[in-house]
This record gives structure tokens, C-alpha cells and sequence, in this order.
């Protein structure tokens, strides 16, 4: 038999959709160790591996990696900006763009940005911005890109922090860097840097908070809150996330020392 070669030929054995279909989110355990070995009602972060200057084309950048969860971030510019307006000329703006990898998760399946990566990308702005001398770069822009390459739980905590060192690394001036935290509160328990199956699992009383904080200055710049807290447990989760904040800065410090050291031309023999 002639083949039409018109047509394309699809293949000639085939899988039921529903071995694609996603699971549903399984009840986690609300007391006991967790699966990854941390403790419950502990400010147990997952350890953190940052690397700042892998990419050359950028002015500024920065790979992150908590537990499972990678992250890669580029800073351009400062560059000038298209628009006049007064605006612009008196300081300069800031953009962040925050996508997901189409392999970084099950949900994800295109590169084209959805309404849950503009929303991200919205908190990464409103958690950066009041760090950023922005008065010292008048009619000029400074663009943040931010690109999951795996979502394993915590991923705006951990978008903010990287992107705070890819602006440290471009030498953009800031009043501090900004370093991020995630809990999941269920019940009376919670968990601090919770995973993507903690941040999924089903459960009566869950509450989600995310904080982005400047450790040097102890002020707060972004605060994200999911579910039903009460104040006094919103006021609690607060002061957890801080302490996780605190329990990384030496590791974001040491990182962007060794990059400093890096560019730095050498010491003078005298």
C-alpha cells in the first residue's frame, strides 16, 4: 500500500491519557519526622548551595539550590529606559519576570507565562524593590529574570534570595540584600522551607506565609499569606520565617564574598 506522505503518521501503539493525568494531593501526616528527615515545629531549613557569575552574557547572576528546588537568575542592565515621563527621569524602575521551566514541575508544559508566574513575579517585585538604591540610577531600568528549573516547594522564598544575589553580583547598589522564607501551617503543627508535596497536601486549618526580609536592616519587604491564621499564629510565623532567614545569611554571604574575591584584582606587592 502506498503511504500518503500528506499526513502525519501517528504512532502505531498508544498510552491511555490518564497515566498522565496528575495524582490527587495525599493528606500528609500532621505529627512524625517529615519525609525528608526534617522535624516539625523546627526551624529545619533544607541545605542551600548558591553559586553567583555562571552566566557571562548578563551583568549579574546567581544558581540557587534548596534541596531539590533550582533556580536561575540574570540581572541586566541598568540600562536607559524607552519612556520619558518624570517619573523615570527622578529614579529608575525595576522589572521582574519569574517563569517555570516546562520540565521544572507537573503542571507546567510551555515556556508562555500564566497568571500563577505573573503573580510571583509581582511578589519578587514588591520584595526587592525597597532594597534597591533605585534613586541612583535615574532614567534607567534594571530587569530581573528569574527561571525555575525545578519546583520542589518554596520556590517565590527561594526566587527572592537568588535574585538578591544576581543583584549583588551585577554591582547594582542596595541597602541590603533580601533573603526569603516559606512555612505551611496545619493545625497546631508547621513546617518551615516546606517541599512541593507539603505545599500540596490537603489538611483542615492550612495556612501558607512567605517573608522576604533584610537581615541587616531587621526590616520586612514582602509578606505573602495563604488560608486562615489568626493573628497571634500569623504574628508566630512571622518570627519562625525570620529565624530561617537568619539560619541561610551565612551561606548568602559566603557565596558572594567568594564572588567579590573572584573579580577583585589581586592585592599590590609592595
Amino acid at each position: 500500500m502506498p503511504v500518503d506522505t500528506r499526513r502525519l503518521r501517528g504512532p502505531e501503539v498508544s498510552q491511555s491519557p490518564s497515566l498522565f493525568a496528575c495524582k490527587p494531593a495525599a493528606v500528609l501526616p500532621s505529627h512524625g519526622p517529615r519525609a525528608d528527615g526534617r522535624q516539625r515545629d523546627q526551624v529545619d531549613v533544607r541545605p542551600v548551595f548558591v553559586r553567583c557569575g555562571l552566566v557571562s552574557q548578563a551583568k549579574g547572576s546567581a544558581y540557587m539550590e534548596a534541596g531539590d528546588t533550582k533556580l536561575m537568575c540574570c540581572v541586566y542592565g541598568p540600562r536607559e529606559t524607552e519612556r520619558k515621563d518624570e517619573t523615570d527621569m527622578k529614579c529608575g524602575r525595576l522589572t521582574t519576570d519569574m517563569r517555570f521551566a516546562p520540565f521544572s514541575c507537573l503542571e507546567r508544559g510551555s515556556w508562555i507565562q500564566g497568571s500563577q508566574d505573573k503573580d510571583f513575579s509581582l511578589m519578587l517585585h514588591e520584595s526587592l524593590q525597597p532594597a534597591l538604591c533605585l534613586h541612583k540610577y535615574p532614567r534607567s531600568q534594571i530587569e530581573v529574570n528569574v527561571m525555575v528549573l525545578e519546583n520542589s516547594g518554596s520556590v517565590v522564598a527561594h526566587a527572592v534570595t537568588c535574585a538578591s544575589l544576581a543583584l549583588a553580583d551585577a554591582g547594582i547598589e542596595m541597602y541590603d540584600l533580601v533573603l526569603g522564607c516559606a512555612i505551611r501551617r496545619d493545625g497546631a503543627s508547621y513546617v518551615v522551607d516546606p517541599t512541593y508535596a507539603e505545599e500540596n497536601g490537603g489538611g483542615d486549618g492550612q495556612g501558607r506565609l512567605t517573608l522576604a526580609f533584610l537581615p541587616s536592616l531587621n526590616q520586612i519587604s514582602g509578606l505573602q499569606s495563604d488560608g486562615e491564621m489568626t493573628v497571634e499564629t500569623l504574628s508566630a510565623g512571622v518570627r519562625t520565617c525570620i529565624e530561617g532567614c537568619y539560619k541561610i545569611y551565612p551561606v548568602i554571604q559566603q557565596a558572594l564574598a567568594k564572588a567579590v574575591r573572584r573579580v577583585a584584582p589581586p592585592p599590590s606587592e609592595s
